[in-house]
């Protein structure tokens, strides 16, 4: 089954596409790391990329977890580079107008499977790297990687006796293994109840947080967005976990041209707030080394 992650406008994009679960190591093109200097980059073998203009709000990429084929639809060059990357927005700086404005369809295809890493979310990692090279070959993307001291959040627990709240819990269900048998096309295994509120995954919209079996450093890359601050798990917690955060945004926390439903609750807590009321958890305010990508050139690619 095809995994499908949906943007909707007011989700911070590269946040909801199963953010990095350790701290970010961005590699900009043009450079290749020591361990894989002897190895050419992993690359589609068949690609397409064509101008969206639609004119329509929706966007989405759509992954094969078996290594299949990557569909891009209605993507902005800015929100692709931020995923192929795992990096947020204001991660990446530099770059003509048009890269935060044109949309984009993209259709990548390998040439054969290409076997994940074993760890469910991480079975994503070889076709984002497919997607760094298309982006290279086509956009004549050239980056390079700074690293600045900014503000951040550490992602705490919000008690001294480590209480947790009542809706952070452990998960019912073994994601890893349930990945490991659908790519091996056996029966999924047993669970000791229904799969969490994100099913196997994590999502964002503007007033709900839903996680199914993920580890909480995926929590905090997703908060990453809202919080316009790279935040870092410091709660000792390992493991996944199954989570559910219901909140009423502030307006900077909305994208542009995005309004509340008239049915949300405007004296509901906080994102803030809720996270600690409802997981026991609190994003405490610190300083530390932020890696940012800067575009140096980037042009306009050939439809075909």
């Amino acid at each position: 089954m095809l995994r499908t992650l949906l943007v909707a406008t007011a989700i911070v994009v590269a946040v909801v596409f199963i953010a990095a679960v350790a701290p970010l190591r961005a590699v900009p093109q043009g450079k290749t790391p020591p361990d894989a200097a002897q190895q050419p980059p992993l690359a589609f073998d068949v690609a397409s990329v064509k101008p969206n203009r639609s004119g329509t709000e929706e966007r989405y990429i759509q992954i094969d977890p078996r290594g299949g084929r990557l569909t891009v639809t209605n993507m902005q060059l800015r929100e692709l580079i931020a995923f192929a990357y795992r990096i947020q927005g204001f991660q990446l700086e530099g770059g003509p107008d048009w890269t935060a404005s044109d949309r984009f369809d993209i259709l990548g295809k390998p040439d054969r499977e290409v076997p994940g890493t074993g760890a469910f979310f991480d079975g994503q990692e070889p076709l984002r790297m497919m997607l760094r090279t298309l982006l290279a070959d086509r956009f004549k993307l050239v980056m390079h990687k700074e690293t600045k001291e900014l503000p951040i959040f550490e992602l705490v627990l919000a008690r001294q006796d480590g209480k947790l709240g009542p809706q952070l819990r452990a998960p019912a269900v073994d994601c890893a293994a349930r990945a490991a048998a659908a790519r091996a096309g056996a029966p999924p295994p047993a669970s000791s109840g229904p799969p969490g509120p994100g099913s196997c995954g994590i999502t964002m919209n503007p007033t709900r947080v839903a996680g199914g079996g993920v580890p909480l450093a995926m929590l905090a890359s997703l908060l990453e967005g809202p919080a316009q601050r790279l935040v870092i798990d410091r709660t000792g917690l390992t493991g996944n976990w199954d989570l559910e955060v219901k909140y009423t945004p502030e307006r900077s926390q909305l994208s542009p041209g995005v309004d509340l439903p008239s049915s949300v609750d405007p004296n509901a807590p906080s994102l803030f707030t809720a996270i600690q009321e409802q997981l026991g958890l609190k994003l405490r305010p610190a300083r530390g080394p932020v890696e940012v990508l800067v575009i140096d050139s980037v042009e306009q690619p050939t439809p075909n």
